[in-house]
């Protein structure tokens, strides 16, 4: 018996088996471009994603997909799919970068439960009612990713606190705001009724059955966003746990039994299970730095090689908030760039500089979190993005943290999969903490004199250069 996880990420899909143990016994992924037919926005093809699946799941031998029992799902959070009653989508999906929205934030002054960018449904549909009312009138449901493909494969239509909390359209318990969608024009039967995340929702159609591989009627789990199926995957059960993923974006997350307060720039969730989470979100972490990588004409192993074999230029700071900028900033018209070349500033230079500051963007929201009053002496480290040991090592002295690296690549897809597992009564919520994957010490903080001070210039020119924006509050 095993169980398949779908992770439905912004630029891949991934995939993972787990047998009944929870242990992975293999795992593939199918990657994707986001279309940006205008500046600022961020769109794809549903069905793009749905090729990518048929893909993925043809690389797994017959009789590793023979054995599935059950399918959970996790995906990018915030984006919107708007489909008519047979699941097919209207438009092209919109997603979490996309900024067209930034002049309808209005819609939601302060304070709000939890923080609000252009990115999320709530902006990115209130933008649809305004400029496209074709789609209005042939949508049918307005789905987060990964509940439009969970309908693509027979199941029913739902969604998970998880994912609706994230939307600025519910309260932080996933619960639908019926006054702001009748505020905002938006129809109330767009949105899918909750379920629980590791509730059964439905069953794999035939046709899905037939293009995947799998057995016909396994049981289809709701599923989750990405961020909490990560922490699931990864072994996130008490209170106190911490999580740092880094991807496109990056999130650094701590597990509550409570619902957290309410404290600035930081984002209270519900968990993929019962638990509450408390969240930093920076949006600029791979998406940034293989944008450098691009404009400096680096392979990825020469961006590695050239940033980490020399010193740190003085007085070069990079301020990667390419695509705005979430916690701690709120600031969606935030950009970024070098500060401090000078003409004998070398590539390897720059792509250290692109190194730290992401990682300084990362240790501001770690900041923000610490204010909030958790204490976080080491994170969970999980994330493609966060494997070479010089980049870890970096980002320990950074954020001031031992680093943990969890022995789970897929932690999101592994989540998924356990999802999956509890919709069809193999395992419960109790069982959790002890299907934790190991973990292992990769780096520690050093006493970085050099490096502190590197980052509060970074701090400090971010404020400085910041008037320079369209701050949404200027």
């Amino acid at each position: 018996m095993s169980f398949l996880g779908i992770d439905l990420g912004t630029g891949s899909l991934k995939l993972a088996i787990i047998d009944d143990e929870g242990r992975e016994q293999c795992a593939t992924s199918v990657a994707y471009a986001i279309d940006t037919p205008r500046p600022g926005w961020a769109e794809i093809d549903p069905q793009v994603w749905w090729r990518a699946l048929c893909e993925a799941a043809s690389r797994f031998p017959d009789a590793q997909r023979g054995a599935v029992r059950a399918v959970g799902f996790s995906g990018q959070m915030h984006g919107v799919v708007l489909s008519d009653a047979q699941g097919k989508a209207v438009r092209p999906a919109m997603l979490w970068p996309d900024t067209r929205a930034l002049p309808l934030l209005d819609a939601w002054p302060a304070p709000q439960p939890n923080p609000v960018a252009p990115g999320m449904a709530g902006p990115l549909l209130r933008w649809v009612a305004q400029h496209e009312p074709q789609s209005m009138h042939a949508a049918r449901w307005a789905l987060q990713p990964k509940d439009w493909l969970r309908f693509r494969l027979g199941g029913t239509i739902e969604t998970d606190p998880s994912d609706a909390c994230a939307t600025a359209l519910a309260d932080p318990s996933g619960a639908w705001d019926n006054a702001l969608l009748e505020r905002l024009g938006l129809p109330r039967d767009w949105f899918a009724p909750l379920a629980a995340s590791y509730a059964a929702c439905g069953t794999l159609s035939a046709e899905a059955a037939n293009a995947l591989g799998l057995r016909a009627g396994i049981v289809l789990a709701t599923g989750a966003g990405d961020t909490p199926c990560a922490a699931l995957g990864s072994g996130l059960a008490n209170d106190g746990d911490a999580l740092l993923t880094t991807g496109t974006g990056g999130q650094i997350l701590v597990l509550a039994t409570d619902e957290p307060d309410a404290a600035p720039g930081l984002h209270r969730y519900r968990a993929a299970t019962d638990h509450w989470y408390r969240m930093a979100a920076m949006q600029n972490v791979g998406v940034a730095l293989e944008a450098v990588r691009g404009w400096l004409s680096y392979e990825w192993n020469d961006a590695y090689r050239d940033a980490f074999e020399f010193e740190a230029a003085p007085g070069l700071t990079f301020l990667p908030y390419l695509t705005g900028e979430r916690t701690p900033w709120l600031n969606p018209a935030a950009r970024g760039g070098w500060l401090g070349l000078a003409l004998g500033t070398s590539r390897g230079a720059m792509m250290r500089a692109a190194f730290e500051g992401v990682a300084f963007s990362l240790r501001a929201g770690l900041d923000a979190i610490r204010q909030s009053g958790a204490r976080v002496p080491a994170l969970r480290l999980a994330g493609g993005g966060s494997v070479d040991a010089r980049w870890r090592q970096l980002l320990a002295d950074a954020l001031q943290v031992e680093l943990h690296a969890v022995d789970c690549p897929n932690a999101a897809a592994r989540g998924a999969a356990m999802l999956g597992g509890i919709a069809v009564g193999h395992w419960n919520a109790g069982d959790l903490a002890a299907l934790a994957p190991a973990a292992t010490r990769v780096a520690g903080p050093r006493d970085e004199t050099e490096l502190a001070a590197r980052y509060a210039r970074f701090i400090d020119l971010y404020g400085r250069v910041e008037p320079w924006f369209a701050s949404p509050s200027a």
